[in-house]
């Protein structure tokens, strides 16, 4: 496992001039190579040829660089320009979303307008007819009355009702249609530019080069805007190790005892950076460097150790990217059960779970990112997982999480519910995984992911009235008993409700979440998995009429 560590501030104020300036030469020079390499995979990609025989070589000569930092630049590139190809395959699956999504809405509001038309219709002919599955009533008296969810509308005839209202909204709803129609043109059009043409990046920033133009202290003092975005360029500078080297890297090359850092720059010299010490992992540095010094056998047990240098203007930060070996004690039993967790955008709910698929206990861990900024978030979170494998410590259980993926889901109902989307934007799950993950091997707690498919349906169904526990609550209970091994079939007060066809039990869930659509709470109110003779309470006073109109219809 690859493992970065920061290193203190170095200030240029503390450091030699001639070795300053030697280190931001070797930046430059380093920098230009790299986009240099960068822009001829762009080139031979879109115009479909090689344009040197050997990248490494052409850069190599171009740019005077020993084998050492052309191998470097060249290897950004490549990773630079595979994650770009990466995350362009990624932007046309979230458009192919948005496609479906406008095409889904477009269909609904061409249904609608057909059904105004069909009124519309109807009020020239004299005879006012309304379709199925509306709320509009024609009274006896000529009043035409609507229901709405948070008011009603009434007409006293149906004059004003076509030309007051009919006429209105069949306007609306063509240039509804019409702008949707646009917009799946352009979504289309989007959808074909990322599918064709290669996709480049600009080195500095698009928002720092952007202000050249924009800022107006850039635009008075364009040299200024200058300085600042070629810093930006040349910021980093990444050598890759070689396990063959001496101190695993033929570049740079630490000294534990003095924690000095020398660096061997592009023009030959040796450049100092003196104090150069790790908060955070300087045994690992110091291990990983003597343990390489030591190795007799190199090129079959050496390991590379790759050295990064970061210009941060007045001072400077040096990383040591090392191969980390794994907790060799992380306890992967599931002889005493698991833990299993259900990450939510605004908590962690927990189940404890005995080795039998028994509930224990449950939890949750709650926190709020709302308003907060990345890094306060990532603070929060990280303190949540550290509470979470705590628990885990203590009862001396491996933790189970659910394997989810949220890129697609993060693009967004554009025409659904808008807190759910701003529930979905702010649900930070990959960042609570890491943290998890990160915490429970310095811990030594084993994390196994499941596949979370109808988790939530069958925890909420079954076991949430059961243990007087939230939704969530019984979704970690689930997601644990499923990394047991163990299946949820449907308990026998509902096995009626599902069709002989349906074989797999996942597809068993599926039909008994379609068919039970009521708000969470009224699940408590409707059966009772522990009494299956008792059946179901349609009839609930709690129920909405909406609702017991629509479970009469699902189970008869």
């Amino acid at each position: 496992m690859k493992k970065a560590y920061f290193s203190r501030r170095l200030y240029k104020s503390e450091m030699d001039i001639l070795h300053v300036t030697e280190t931001s030469y070797a930046l430059e020079l380093f920098n230009q190579a790299k986009r240099f390499a960068f822009q001829t995979l762009v080139r031979e990609k879109r115009w479909g040829r090689k344009w040197y025989p050997s990248l490494h070589i052409a850069v190599k000569e171009k740019y005077g660089l020993n084998d050492y930092f052309a191998n470097s630049a060249v290897r950004e590139a490549n990773a630079l320009f595979s994650s770009l190809m990466e995350l362009n395959k990624i932007h046309v699956q979230q458009t192919e979303e948005k496609i479906k999504d406008v095409k889904k809405k477009r269909k609904t509001e061409r249904t609608k307008l057909t059904k105004l038309l069909k009124m519309k219709e109807s009020c020239i002919k004299g005879n006012l007819r309304f379709p199925k599955n509306t709320n509009f009533v024609l009274h006896k008296s000529g009043i035409i009355s609507l229901e709405l969810k948070n008011r009603s509308l009434i007409w006293m005839n149906s004059y004003l009702f076509e030309h007051r209202y009919l006429d209105m909204k069949i306007k609306r709803t063509k240039a509804k249609v019409g702008c949707l129609k646009h917009r799946l043109d352009r979504l289309e059009q989007k959808k074909t530019k990322l599918k064709e043409h290669i996709p480049s990046v600009v080195f500095g920033g698009k928002k720092l080069f952007k202000q050249q133009f924009t800022k107006e202290e850039f635009i008075k003092d364009h040299e200024a805007w200058r300085k600042r975005f070629l810093a930006a360029r040349n910021k980093e500078m990444i050598i890759s190790g070689r396990k063959d080297a001496g101190s695993g890297n033929f570049v740079f090359h630490y000294n534990p005892e003095t924690n000095e850092l020398h660096m061997t720059s592009v023009t030959g010299k040796i450049v100092t950076f003196s104090g150069v010490v790790f908060p955070y992992g300087q045994e690992i540095v110091n291990k990983a460097v003597t343990d390489q010094i030591q190795c007799k056998n190199k090129k079959e047990y050496g390991k590379p150790i790759a050295w990064s240098v970061e210009d941060h203007g007045e001072y400077y930060i040096i990383k040591c990217l090392v191969d980390v070996e794994s907790n060799p004690s992380i306890h992967f039993s599931t002889s005493d059960g698991v833990i299993g967790v259900d990450c939510n955008y605004n908590h962690i709910a927990w189940t404890n779970v005995s080795k039998n698929g028994n509930f224990l206990e449950s939890g949750k861990l709650t926190f709020s990112i709302e308003g907060k900024t990345s890094g306060q978030i990532t603070k929060i979170i990280e303190a949540e997982a550290i509470a979470l494998v705590d628990i885990a410590v203590r009862k001396k259980k491996p933790i189970v999480l659910e394997k989810l993926d949220t890129t697609l889901s993060k693009t967004g109902d554009r025409y659904g519910n808008k807190k759910a989307n701003r529930m979905k934007s702010m649900f930070a799950y990959r960042k609570m995984i890491q943290a998890i993950e990160s915490r429970a091997n310095k811990m030594g707690v084993a994390v196994t992911e499941v596949n979370p498919a109808f988790t939530s349906v069958s925890g909420k169904l079954k076991y949430m009235r059961k243990f007087g526990i939230s939704i969530h609550q019984a979704a970690a209970f689930t997601i644990g008993r499923r990394g047991l091994g163990y299946k949820e079939k449907a308990p026998k007060v509902l096995k009626r409700y599902i069709p002989k066809d349906a074989s797999h039990h996942w597809k068993h869930w599926s039909v008994l979440n379609k068919k039970f659509s009521v708000r969470t709470h009224m699940l408590y109110h409707l059966f009772n998995v522990n009494q299956p003779h008792q059946g179901i309470d349609v009839f609930h006073p709690s129920l909405l009429e909406e609702e017991k109109h629509q479970l009469i219809k699902a189970l008869a």
